[in-house]
């Protein structure tokens, strides 16, 4: 199938209606694709609430797209047996993703989606009154079936066959807090700033997931929008970076592909921040 048409007729055509019961775009997503796939995750599903509005609502990468990753992060951990293979797999499906994203919004960031910064109550306000909110809700609506043919097609390629000593920051973290393999699968798609975009921080952003995920299972919570434990995610990252979020800027580093980013973690890269989230 050519990539750049699109059948909608071959997707999910209720995005509005999952996103207003679901509550964030982030959530939207991960449950659509989940859905489309087959195995729904109602706790893992809670926890990406704390990344819509782009990572705490701080205006980063879309929520739809954090979702999407984690979705088809699940989904390649399901289908490839070796754990470096369906990491490498979620990385560029997610890649994928974000390329039907960008082509149809011509941006990755939420804030420059919505026109909105999110800790100001006034903006929300005007982000509120003035129906710029309605731009989301068509968003996933509209790009829902796009977003779904993207994942299956991603999904479906032939894993790589030298995915050997596979290293990502996100994963990493997510190991040394003590996740499954899944859960290091789930994050991959996060490494270098989601699709080794060099955007908001993937290792931040899978510490932040995981502690939402933990204190949803201690809390017997639906949501885990603005909770505790993502808030002191945040301020610890803030300590150790200078309130510096962008991939590009911590690292220094513009990724062209997945073989440098394992060679800048070989060499030490970001060890400091991997070893400070992880132990959170």
């Amino acid at each position: 199938m050519d990539t750049n048409i699109v059948d909608e007729r071959l997707g999910p055509t209720d995005g509005k209606k999952i996103f207003r019961k679901m509550g964030t775009c982030s959530r939207t997503f991960f449950h659509l694709l989940n859905r489309e796939f087959g195995y729904l995750k109602e706790r893992e599903e809670c926890a990406v609430d704390s990344l819509a509005g782009g990572i705490m609502q701080k205006g980063y990468q879309c929520g739809m797209l954090w979702g999407a990753s984690m979705a088809v992060g699940a989904e390649a951990y399901r289908r490839i047996n070796n754990l470096n293979q369906a990491q490498v797999v979620a990385i560029q499906a997610t890649q994928n993703i974000m390329a039907s994203f960008y082509k149809r919004e011509n941006t990755i960031n939420c804030r420059e989606i919505t026109h909105c910064d999110f800790s100001s109550n006034w903006s929300f306000a005007k982000y509120m009154f003035s129906g710029r909110f309605l731009h989301c809700f068509d968003l996933a609506q509209k790009w829902a079936p796009e977003a779904v043919q993207t994942a299956m097609k991603s999904l479906n390629e032939t894993p790589p066959d030298n995915a050997r000593e596979f290293l990502n920051c996100a994963s990493q973290v997510i190991k040394r807090m003590g996740g499954t393999e899944e859960e290091m699968v789930m994050v991959a798609g996060f490494a270098g700033g989601l699709g080794l975009s060099g955007s908001g921080c993937g290792a931040l952003s899978a510490a932040i997931w995981k502690k939402s995920l933990e204190w949803c299972k201690d809390n017997n919570k639906k949501t885990s929008f603005k909770n505790p434990q993502a808030k002191e995610v945040m301020t610890r990252f803030y300590q150790e970076n200078d309130e510096t979020i962008l991939c590009s800027d911590i690292s220094g580093e513009r990724f062209s592909n997945i073989s440098a980013h394992i060679t800048y973690l070989k060499n030490g890269g970001c060890a400091k921040l991997i070893a400070t989230l992880g132990d959170l």
